[in-house]
């Protein structure tokens, strides 16, 4: 919820949607289908079936890494989210020493070309499409 929240501004600006682990998105070309923690999304973004956005329509995507998950959050979830298109995938990961948060930006050829990692307590741009400098301060409640 505090990510959810962090966004809760730019929602509100922007109209866009926003979904905490609740909704599928399905990658574009190999519908292979994936539960993000958070997905920002225009409210016209393409849709596949009736709960799954299409990757290649969303704003930004964002996992939250947890001890059963870090695996999959840190290793693979670039890579897949990478080559569906979607333009901004953010990683909050409290199991760092320190705890961090990275975004990948730029998508091309299955691979992010651009990341940047900050510590929780600083600020950190999240590029366009989004545009918007997150202040990761609000995830030092959960280290």
């Amino acid at each position: 919820m505090l990510l959810f929240e962090a966004f809760l501004p730019l929602q509100d600006e922007r109209r866009w949607q926003a979904w905490t682990g609740n909704v599928g998105v399905c990658l574009d070309g190999t519908h292979e289908p994936v539960i993000p923690d958070l997905v920002l999304a225009p409210p016209d973004c393409p849709q596949w079936e009736r709960r799954e956005l299409l990757s290649s329509g969303l704003m930004l995507v964002a996992e939250v890494v947890s001890k059963g998950s870090a695996e999959d959050d840190r290793g693979k979830k670039p890579e897949i989210y990478a080559r569906g298109g979607v333009p901004v995938f953010l990683l909050v990961d409290p199991l760092t020493t320190p705890a961090s948060v990275t975004v990948f930006s730029d998508p091309k050829e299955g691979r992010y070309q651009v990341t940047s990692t900050v510590p929780f307590g600083r600020e950190i741009l999240v590029p366009h499409p989004i545009g918007y400098t997150l202040d990761t301060s609000v995830f030092e409640k959960v280290v």
